[in-house]
């Protein structure tokens, strides 16, 4: 219960905070359950789904009442993502097990894109995507949707940087990288669990800490979209450029130890 209960203030602080800018917040707590509360491995991993499946609701209830669910990037993001995470937790229980070389592929992409979303000037606005761009989308959704799968990061914290990188507004990423994040954890904990019906070790999610840390983050992911209308595209693109920077050298530094 102690557990639970820090998990859910530290999930709101993070939601707060990631919700503006398309991102869960569900990739700072793998550090938190890891470090902090002891969640075995790779249990911390559907955790992190459950947290996904109950606090971005919050946001998505509030971007609804604004008008700004739905739409074909939306589209795009979910047709990827949904089977990469299903192939991403068959890989991480049967795989890898810490995984922790592949945390350096990651970082070596999101620190120069986050590099350049915070520091360069903005790129121009995308046009309604093409037959090509859709393409590269979806591929690139399959592809996040898959590390989601093995770390439980939701993929938000990739696909908006990149996206809005390509041109798309934070305002428009932002719902659609949730909504994505949200069905893909989904299937990840019904993937995680039925997994761990038939095998050995610590697969299943810890219920209490997610459930926990999914109550705090709703709160908090609620707040945080109804504070991003009222912050400048600028500023929310620089603050996703400068989260992706921080995460790409965390796990640099998590891959290192």
């Amino acid at each position: 219960m102690r557990d639970a209960t820090l998990g859910a203030g530290v999930a709101f602080c993070l939601a707060l905070l990631t919700t503006p800018v398309g991102v869960s917040g569900a990739v700072f707590l793998v550090p938190f359950q890891i470090s902090v509360v002891h969640t075995p491995s790779p249990a911390v991993t559907p955790t992190n789904l459950i947290y996904n499946l109950i606090a971005i609701p919050g946001a998505l209830l509030r971007f609804r009442g604004e008008g700004r669910l739905g739409g074909p990037l939306m589209a795009l993001l979910i047709f990827g993502t949904l089977p990469g995470v299903v192939g991403g937790a068959l890989i991480r229980v049967f795989l890898l097990g810490s995984g922790q070389a592949f945390l350096f592929v990651v970082a070596a992409f999101l620190i120069p894109l986050g590099s350049w979303l915070a520091f360069a000037p903005p790129p121009a606005p995308a046009d309604n995507p093409d037959r090509a761009r859709r393409r590269q989308i979806v591929a690139l959704s399959a592809i996040v949707g898959t590390i989601g799968g093995i770390y439980g990061i939701g993929g938000g914290s990739i696909l908006g940087p990149v996206l809005v990188g390509f041109g798309f507004s934070v305002v428009e990423v932002a719902p659609a990288a949730l909504t994505a994040t949200f069905l893909t954890s989904f299937a990840g904990v019904l993937t995680y669990a039925a997994i761990s019906l038939g095998a050995n070790g610590d697969i299943a999610p810890q219920w209490a800490l997610g459930a926990g840390m999914g109550l705090g983050g709703l709160g908090g992911a609620y707040l945080g979209a109804r504070l991003q209308s009222r912050l400048p595209e600028p500023l929310l693109r620089r603050g996703l450029g400068v989260l992706a920077l921080g995460l790409g050298l965390r796990y640099v530094l998590q891959a290192s130890s």
